[in-house]
């Protein structure tokens, strides 16, 4: 929590190989998280859940803490 920042796992099924447009009621979201190593792990679990979906997408987005100044 040190470093100012939440960290959050996103993502789902999407229509497009650019990961732009999801498929309607697939979005996943988890966290916030404060530690980016515990963020990983919990992405790690959830993308191998649907590792045989081909169009699953999981990523961690970091965000600076509201209420602290960016880095």
């Amino acid at each position: 929590m040190a470093d100012g920042k939440l960290y959050f796992v996103w993502g789902g099924v999407f229509t497009d190989g650019a990961w732009t447009e999801l498929e309607p009621n697939t979005e996943e979201c988890y966290g916030p998280f404060h530690d980016p190593k515990v963020a990983d792990r919990v992405w790690n679990e959830k993308a191998r859940r649907n590792i045989d979906i081909a169009m699953h997408r999981l990523f961690v987005l970091t965000v600076d803490r509201p209420g602290k100044a960016a880095a």
